[in-house]
């Protein structure tokens, strides 16, 4: 493509990105500060549709782009950065954000889907790459306990040991074995992966070994299982797709947790950080484009965020705010502070 026709797809794709209409050729002309003439305007305008990055919905209408549009748009956009208000909302939220792991990435999805007003997703470190840095036994009274584990990832997991019904553990629940399953549940999980079925030594002492027992069975419980997706803003979207039955398939999307996971862990995997339309293989988001970007934790990445808006969305600002927040939720996790120089917004992900 030459210069002059890619200035040409460029304004058709930013007018239509603005306006949601059509686009003629007076219009390119005026936005792209070309020193040519309609006509000319309007033959590139029937190559590039010829060509198929742009196509005419109606007979005598403007152009829109198409999904080769919208890709050769986005692997030419340069460098973007937030606006300086934007870039101060995302330091202060991760300045004051406190908590457990799992209200932080809840709190980063609102956080995203707020600077950029699509539905955003963070993907919660995978239980098959964690591991248990840390593991104790806690005597709550009353007979209550509490497994708490200390993940790779910074995720603090809690399992409660039921001990009523079982008169033996009720008795050791009161009683100095507490601690003595503790050590035991440390040196049998620290450093271990929290999917994989654990086992302990025995000791001999019956109530150590019963408060071992029932503490892997509670930590091995579905109901311990963490969350692995974030959504936030779902409700910013709802105005973005003119049918209803395109918006009501987006949404249905949106709560296949497995669907969107391994969505989001496909792109990271194949070096994506742009999937339009069909790219993403996702047959209900073929009106959709998908923002994504990895956050690591000790140099390894664990996660990712994104966005989920229509195809005509504003991919610059969609860039930049994923490539921040994901840097921003790094550091917040463990790394060091990351620079706020600007962030590349080409779809490939380079080391």
């Amino acid at each position: 493509m030459d210069e002059r026709r890619a200035k040409v797809l460029r304004a058709v794709v930013e007018s239509f990105i603005d306006n949601a209409q059509p686009v003629g050729s007076q219009a390119v002309l005026e936005a792209a500060h070309l020193d040519v003439s309609p006509a000319t305007i309007r033959n590139d305008l029937a190559a590039l549709e010829a060509s198929g990055f742009l196509m005419q919905p109606h007979t005598s209408a403007g152009r829109v782009p198409t999904e080769a549009g919208y890709r050769h748009f986005v692997d030419g956009l340069g460098p973007g950065t937030l606006e300086g208000s934007e870039i101060r909302q995302v330091r202060a939220f991760f300045a004051h954000a406190q908590g457990q792991i799992e209200e932080l990435l809840s709190d980063t999805s609102r956080l995203l889907s707020d600077l950029t007003e699509y539905a955003a997703m963070v993907v919660a470190p995978s239980i098959d790459r964690d591991t248990i840095r840390s593991a104790q036994l806690v005597d709550l009274g009353g007979g209550r306990l509490l497994l708490v584990l200390v993940m790779s990832s910074g995720a603090v997991e809690r399992a409660y040991v039921d001990v009523y019904g079982h008169p033996n553990l009720v008795a050791a629940a009161s009683g100095a074995a507490v601690g003595s399953a503790s050590g035991v549940l440390s040196d049998a999980l620290v450093g271990k992966s929290h999917s994989v079925v654990h086992a302990a030594r025995a000791t001999g002492d019956p109530a150590t070994d019963a408060l071992v027992g029932a503490a892997l069975a509670a930590l091995t419980s579905d109901e311990t299982a963490p969350r692995e997706l974030y959504v936030g803003g779902t409700s910013n979207i709802t105005g973005q797709f003119e049918a209803v039955s395109s918006l009501r398939s987006v949404l249905s999307v949106l709560e296949e947790q497995l669907l969107v996971v391994s969505l989001l862990r496909s792109l990271v995997d194949r070096g994506l950080s742009v999937a339009i339309g069909s790219e993403s293989g996702v047959a209900p988001l073929a009106e959709c484009s998908v923002v994504v970007a990895p956050y690591q934790v000790d140099g390894e990445t664990v996660g990712s965020v994104g966005l989920l808006g229509p195809t005509r969305m504003d991919y610059s600002k969609a860039l930049a705010a994923v490539h921040t927040v994901s840097r921003r939720l790094s550091a917040s996790l463990g790394e060091s502070e990351p620079s706020h120089a600007a962030v590349s917004t080409a779809s490939p992900l380079r080391d």
